[in-house]
């Protein structure tokens, strides 16, 4: 028995849904009148749904939908208009507010236009005199409204990435998942500065020196990383600030202290150490965009975030302060001065992606070791992509 109930009415865009088996129809349903009854003997499938325009109806396919309402010629006309939301259930990810706001514009302007162009192919004809219709809000309000230089020849290259029908050609890849970026582009700083879920093993070996080049220390009953130096072979393998190392040899780290951790690296064979790692648990990234000025709007002081401007993109993109600063665009820059940090940042590009720890976990990470150690002997180099 197929069964329809009122629902409160809902005209969404095609990125609204109900859940993982929802449908979008674009079509009005005749159970507002109360014309739905059972159809064919069909039971309803649990948990399949279709929303239309103020109804919902149980159903196991659209064509049963439509036979619950009476009208299978209005059916078939919605089946080639429905669009499937399984692929829309988990919302768009974003690098940054701005990127969003891009993306919603330009999507609005695509409506816009289309609409604009479906109107005047039903007229016979345009009105003389009459303007083309404005489609609001447009880029250059936008630029206006957020800071933002959107007509530097870098924004306008990432803007085309996206076609006028949507922000399919900017989506970039990602371990969590696909990114859509028609500000930021396929930018190399946020793949490098990416924290990736999940564990990965890695070997690395020892130096002529017996060495591996990397301090760990003891947190909460974990193992992390708390100096990586530079050309070292811990290095080489890209390990980095703040990872969590969860075994040694194939035995686990959890509730070692920082003494048994560097014992298991000193008894381990040169030729071959094997690790496995978890990226930077402690850690965040933080993607902003310059304003016209060529500022992102938050102060440092010794490396630590002490206040944000504003309606600046650091305070939009969720910034805190009480934070310190370890990378810029992916490259290390615990232990430089102040100026070192401001000279990377003015130097990257419009697009910059910042991480980010914060301070009671910072300071407790590099206790015991010196300033004089991290400024000289910390790996400051780009990392591979």
């Amino acid at each position: 028995m197929l069964r329809a109930w009122m629902a409160r009415p809902h005209f969404a865009s095609v990125d609204h849904c109900l859940g993982p088996s929802a449908w979008l129809l674009s079509w009005a349903a005749e159970c507002l009148s109360g014309d739905c009854k059972s159809a064919d003997g069909v039971r309803p499938l649990p948990g399949r749904q279709h929303l239309l325009y103020g109804a919902i109806i149980k159903a196991q396919t659209l064509e049963e939908a439509g036979r619950a309402c009476g009208r299978r010629e209005t059916c078939s006309r919605a089946v080639r208009q429905v669009v499937p939301v399984a692929a829309a259930t988990m919302s768009s990810l974003y690098p940054s507010l701005e990127d969003m706001t891009v993306d919603r514009t330009l999507q609005a302007q695509a409506n816009a236009a289309t609409g604009a162009l479906a109107t005047v192919a039903e007229q016979s004809g345009p009105a003389e005199g009459t303007a083309p219709p404005t489609l609001y809000p447009n880029l250059t309000a936008l630029g206006d409204y957020m800071g933002l230089s959107l007509s530097s020849e870098e924004v306008q290259k990432d803007l085309a990435l996206v076609p006028p029908s949507g922000n399919e050609g900017a989506l970039l890849p990602s371990s969590n998942g696909v990114l859509v970026a028609p500000l930021t582009g396929n930018d190399l700083g946020l793949r490098r500065a990416e924290i990736r879920p999940g564990v990965r093993e890695i070997q690395l070996c020892k130096d002529e020196r017996g060495k591996t080049g990397v301090h760990l220390k003891s947190i909460d009953q974990g193992v992390f990383v708390q100096l990586v130096k530079a050309n070292s072979p811990a290095a080489l393998v890209g390990l980095r600030f703040g990872d969590q190392v969860l075994q040694i040899n194939g035995k686990n780290c959890a509730g070692w202290s920082t003494d048994k951790a560097h014992r298991a690296l000193k008894k381990a064979a040169p030729e071959k150490i094997v690790m496995v790692v978890r990226d930077r648990p402690f850690q965040r990234t933080v993607t902003m965009h310059k304003d016209s000025t060529g500022h992102v709007g938050f102060v440092i002081k010794k490396g630590k975030i002490v206040s944000l401007v504003k309606g600046g993109s650091a305070a939009r993109n969720g910034l805190l302060i009480n934070q310190y600063l370890c990378e810029v665009n992916g490259q290390n820059v615990i232990g430089l001065k102040d100026k070192q940090i401001l000279d990377i940042l003015t130097t990257a590009g419009n697009a910059i992606t910042i991480t980010v720890i914060p301070a009671v976990i910072y300071e407790h990470m590099v206790k015991r070791l010196s300033p004089g150690l991290m400024k000289s002997s910390m790996d400051h180099s780009l990392p591979d992509v």
